[in-house]
């Protein structure tokens, strides 16, 4: 099963909340303990994911930002 790069970021950001929500409601310390080892484990993954991620693109730095493109502007 191959997960996408984006998929663990959105899955790691969810436990991580839930290691948050879990903490603030004073839930059993061994619950929020190895879900906070879990959820480290996820971001070391996830790191590893998004680096080593298939992507490509034809964006370059000249484009600036999506939403504040240079070049389309320039171009019109």
């Amino acid at each position: 099963m191959k997960l996408s790069a984006m998929f663990l970021v959105v899955f790691t950001t969810l436990v991580l909340v839930a290691v948050t929500i879990m903490a603030a409601m004073n839930l059993p310390f061994n619950w929020v303990f190895y879900l906070t080892v879990f959820g480290q484990a996820l971001v070391l993954l996830m790191v590893y994911k998004v680096l080593t991620d298939d992507y490509q693109t034809n964006r370059t730095f000249d484009d600036w930002y999506e939403d504040m493109p240079i070049k389309q502007e320039q171009q019109n």
